[in-house]
């Protein structure tokens, strides 16, 4: 591993060791741990988000009454039938 060193405002600081001892892990774990979920968990930033990307923390967050959603063919033939008449009328 390649190692670094960082100045931090001591209230930071101070949240960090707490955080530490809270969870009994070094600094230096939260702080990768951190680093990778902001860094290596978004998308590229030359890219624009995808609207997955806009709705995670959404997806799944309300329930439909349905199991079968992502099953069932006709209702999958369905929505697919939808959209296509959808973007038929925006293209006029």
């Amino acid at each position: 591993m390649e190692g670094i060193s960082i100045k931090l405002p001591i209230a930071l600081g101070n949240a960090l060791a707490a955080e530490a001892r809270r969870r009994n892990v070094t600094q230096s774990a939260i702080v990768r741990e951190s680093l990778e979920r902001s860094l290596l968990a978004r998308p590229r930033s030359n890219e624009q988000p995808t609207c997955a990307d806009l709705v995670r923390d959404l997806a799944g967050s309300v329930k439909s009454g349905r199991r079968d959603l992502a099953t069932n063919k006709s209702l999958l033939e369905a929505a697919v039938r939808t959209d296509s008449k959808r973007e038929s009328k925006r293209r006029r």
